[in-house]
């Protein structure tokens, strides 16, 4: 286990109890150590002054290409270190940032979150490094970021790699119950590792919890410790409501660039599918299936399953993700 996941487990006592303690770690994550120096990036948006955190590693010897790794919904920056070391190692410029009202960046009470508002200022930091083209690697909320990334700008996208993406479907149009942002801040409220360790090990990986995915689940849930939890359930009450409302699906015909898709065959992830009615619940997350499909409305895409794995394959099975994205890449 890296660095992180020690330091973070070596918080909770003891280290690998079912229920570990949480720490306190701040409604930006002030006090959870990343793995490498996290930088600000100033955003002007929406009228206000905001930060965009990041981690921008430079390799010994370059390649000339750069990859930026777009984070989920239930994760931050830090969870893609192993994909980091070896794109690193093989010459790559990766650029690891937090999007705006996730993690060590800003989280503005009055904002009009967007997919397309968080894939411009990924394209703002990157354009402030110099980048001008980018392979993206994008997972969860993060695909649905990619995605949009690459129909905003596409000559600044050398290829696009969704990994196990939200937005696969339109959840509300096949029966999730629209909630509106007052309902989910309660939700958001009640958050706690106990929570997110529930919903990850129904969703992300199919009843099966190993040790190692605690270092995730307790980054998340320190956010909600304290004077955090108000902030944080706020900003995830919002985020909550731009992937449910914003789908990209129907877009992917529209996408020019070159596309993969690296998909477990094990994930059954939806947004709101616990509020679905049975009928409806029983439908969603056919990840094997949304998989196929969004392959063949993307031009020329070409689909990695990953037999056996989950929602978060780089964290299930670190080996296998890597020679997944190697062969997409």
């Amino acid at each position: 286990m890296h660095r992180l996941a020690a330091a973070l487990l070596a918080l909770a006592a003891p280290a690998f109890a079912d229920t570990p303690t949480v720490p306190d770690l701040g409604a930006r994550l002030e006090r959870a150590e990343y793995p490498y120096p996290v930088t600000m990036f100033p955003v002007a948006s929406q009228g206000q002054s905001l930060e965009m955190a990041y981690m921008d590693l430079t390799p010994v010897r370059p390649n000339g290409r750069a990859v930026v790794l777009l984070h989920g919904k239930n994760f931050c920056g830090p969870y893609w270190k192993d994909t980091a070391d070896r794109l690193v190692g093989q010459g790559y410029r990766v650029v690891i940032p937090d999007q705006i009202g996730f993690c060590k960046s800003s989280k503005p009470r009055g904002y009009q979150y967007s997919i397309a508002q968080l894939a411009a200022n990924t394209h703002a930091l990157l354009a402030s490094l110099g980048i001008a083209k980018v392979t993206v690697v994008a997972h969860s909320m993060g695909g649905m970021i990619g995605a949009r990334y690459a129909l905003m700008f596409p000559q600044g996208t050398e290829k696009l790699v969704m990994v196990d993406p939200l937005g696969l479907e339109d959840w509300k149009a096949k029966g999730v119950p629209w909630r509106s942002v007052d309902e989910g801040y309660r939700s958001e409220l009640k958050t706690s590792y106990a929570s997110i360790r529930a919903y990850q090990l129904k969703s992300y990986y199919d009843g099966h919890w190993k040790p190692g995915y605690d270092a995730w689940a307790v980054m998340q849930a320190g956010q909600y410790q304290g004077a955090g939890r108000e902030v944080s359930a706020w900003a995830g009450a919002l985020t909550y409501d731009m992937i449910v409302n914003q789908p990209v699906v129907y877009e992917f015909a529209q996408i020019r660039v070159p596309t993969v898709l690296i998909i477990g065959q094990r994930d059954r992830t939806a947004v709101g599918k616990d509020a679905a009615p049975a009928g409806v619940r029983e439908t969603l997350g056919d990840y094997p299936t949304l998989g196929r499909e969004a392959a063949s409305r993307i031009p020329g895409a070409r689909l990695i399953p990953l037999e056996g794995l989950g929602h978060s394959p780089m964290i299930e099975a670190p080996e296998r993700f890597a020679k997944a994205l190697d062969e997409a890449l």
